[in-house]
């Protein structure tokens, strides 16, 4: 089963479908700081998992050609990313090293936010 969207009524009764969002966060990640992102991303204990409208996250490691790592949320809906963004994200950000301590230095260097909604999409079909 392929879903786009989700279902949500309409006046004339018929089925539309509301996209969910895509967020990309291109980070800038200098070579020798890649071990430290992937870690801290390891250690995030599933901050975002538990929020209302999330659907799938992705650190995206670069192969070849560039410094940029992706990372890669899919949303419900935009007003469930911004809910994120403003309460679970901003305190987790906020926090304090290890042990309540300094907040330690960003691994990126630069950070761009890319947002989608998604139009379309497949899943591998069952045997």
């Amino acid at each position: 089963m392929v879903r786009i969207g989700r279902p949500t009524g309409s006046l004339l009764g018929e089925r539309c479908h509301v996209p969910s969002v895509v967020k990309i966060n291109v980070l800038t990640v200098p070579a020798e700081q890649r071990e430290v992102l992937e870690q801290r991303f390891a250690s995030r204990a599933g901050a975002v998992e538990s929020s209302d409208g999330f659907e799938w996250f992705e650190l995206l490691r670069p192969v070849e050609g560039t410094d940029q790592y992706l990372v890669y949320t899919r949303w419900r809906s935009e007003e469930d990313f911004r809910n994120w963004m403003s309460g679970p994200m901003q305190a987790a950000h906020r926090e304090g090293g290890e042990g309540g301590g300094e907040r330690p230095r960003p691994a990126a260097t630069g950070s761009t936010v890319w947002s989608f909604e998604v139009v379309q999409q497949a899943a591998p079909k069952q045997a």
